[in-house]
């Protein structure tokens, strides 16, 4: 079967790879220049099921309704008339109860878990390498009130099997000696143990190179969408800058474009971007720099060790399909990182970059086969954790294609529109 693959992203780099592996001829169309020069590029670095958190719940709603007035929050949310971002939040508030952030935590950690296991067969049967590193991950936190909060948080995330250590300051430093300097201010944390760490610009790359040796997958660089063309139930050709191309099936990986391509062929997707931004800097100082990922949870920042690199990722903020960033964008973040790890990396010289994460109003992401065209599927809206959940998804969306027996409980999980 001749499968194209639309966006060569993690998700859609790691479809690639399942599709390949199944018999599929595939074809991967992307606009960059090389895989994951997007969203995929500089995000926080985490692989984490601890962090498979629905954002829509009554915490959030307050959260969100705060951040209209307090710019310096981790979350900002300008108003603004878009009707995307106005049918996008009313589908939001409507997931801010217990029970729906309950259902969507539990269907994002299943296909995280799921996500895991298939990155390690991928890994295994690959011998890929991108900064790996399975030491956990720490959540931590500035006051007794915020860590009394995390750790009855993490309850539900111990009660499904994972498993989760609650920490003294002592405790953090034994686990990351590179805490030492600023854990006076710190109240204690939280261990996650099947949580780790990874570069997931070099894993898409890397596993692009082992596609294109052991597999032959065509992958068009340089390549932008115009639209879809269809005939009745059936997609039958992409047209791009480039030239047109033709398969059995498509899947749509495109991120957060995935509702503008969408929209031409008359199928809607409640999916809008969130802005984050990150820098990585060099490590200057070994005894100084974290050895493993963290989430300072009271600050709202995120970083990983990459090698011989520190990732800092922090900010959701709602802005439509704006990609730019200035100077002050990066102030709170530099400033939080520059007292969790002093002198740890060379922070004034670090890359500098934003990006867009595809979020859908539940975070869970969207998965399966459309209504409308019966060979178009989608595989998107991965919100913060398309790297932790890629390998998984990547996965079902190839047996679904394939009609195969998925290998996971997809209940809640597949796209019914």
């Amino acid at each position: 079967m001749k499968v194209i693959v639309l966006g060569a992203g993690v998700v859609g780099v790691t479809t690639a790879y399942h599709l390949a592996q199944a018999g599929c001829e595939v074809t991967v169309i992307d606009r960059q220049a090389a895989a994951a020069s997007e969203t995929s590029y500089g995000n926080a670095g985490l692989i984490t099921p601890g962090d498979s958190f629905a954002w829509a719940s009554p915490a959030a709603l307050k959260t969100f309704v705060t951040s209209l007035y307090k710019p310096d929050m981790g979350i900002k949310v300008k108003l603004n008339f878009d009707p995307r971002f106005i049918q996008w939040t009313l589908k939001f508030l409507g997931q801010c109860t217990d029970a729906k952030a309950l259902q969507n935590t539990e269907r994002k950690l299943r296909l995280a878990v799921y996500a895991r296991e298939q990155m390690a067969k991928i890994v295994a049967h690959t011998g890929i390498e991108f900064d790996r590193k399975q030491k956990g991950v720490l959540y931590f936190y500035r006051s007794q009130e915020t860590l009394d909060h995390g750790v009855a948080h993490m309850k539900f995330m111990a009660d499904q099997g994972l498993p989760i250590t609650v920490l003294d300051r002592a405790g953090l430093v034994a686990n990351d000696p590179g805490l030492k300097n600023s854990i006076d201010q710190i109240t204690g944390g939280i261990l996650c143990g099947v949580d780790q760490t990874g570069d997931s610009c070099k894993f898409s790359r890397n596993l692009v190179a082992w596609l294109e040796a052991h597999h032959a997958v065509n992958f068009q660089w340089n390549t932008t969408i115009k639209y879809l063309d269809t005939t009745g139930d059936q997609i039958t050709r992409v047209v791009t800058d480039k030239g047109d191309f033709s398969a059995h099936a498509y899947i749509l990986t495109a991120g957060c474009d995935s509702p503008l391509i969408l929209q031409h062929i008359g199928v809607k997707l409640p999916l809008y971007p969130v802005k984050g931004y990150s820098i990585t800097a060099k490590i200057l100082d070994e005894t100084a720099a974290p050895i493993m990922g963290g989430v300072d949870d009271d600050k709202l920042i995120a970083y990983s060790r990459l090698g011989d690199r520190l990732r800092v990722a922090c900010t959701a903020e709602f802005a439509g399909w704006d990609r730019s960033h200035k100077p002050e964008d990066f102030k709170s973040l530099l400033t939080t990182i520059k007292q969790l790890f002093p002198g740890g990396a060379d922070y004034d010289g670090a890359e500098r970059w934003a990006g867009l994460r595809p979020m859908m109003p539940s975070s869970v992401p969207v998965i399966g086969r459309t209504k409308k065209y019966a060979n178009l599927l989608l595989n998107t809206g991965h919100g913060h954790v398309g790297w932790t959940m890629s390998c998984g998804s990547g996965k079902v969306v190839t047996d679904l294609l394939l009609k195969k027996p998925v290998e996971m409980n997809t209940e809640g999980l597949i796209f019914t529109g």
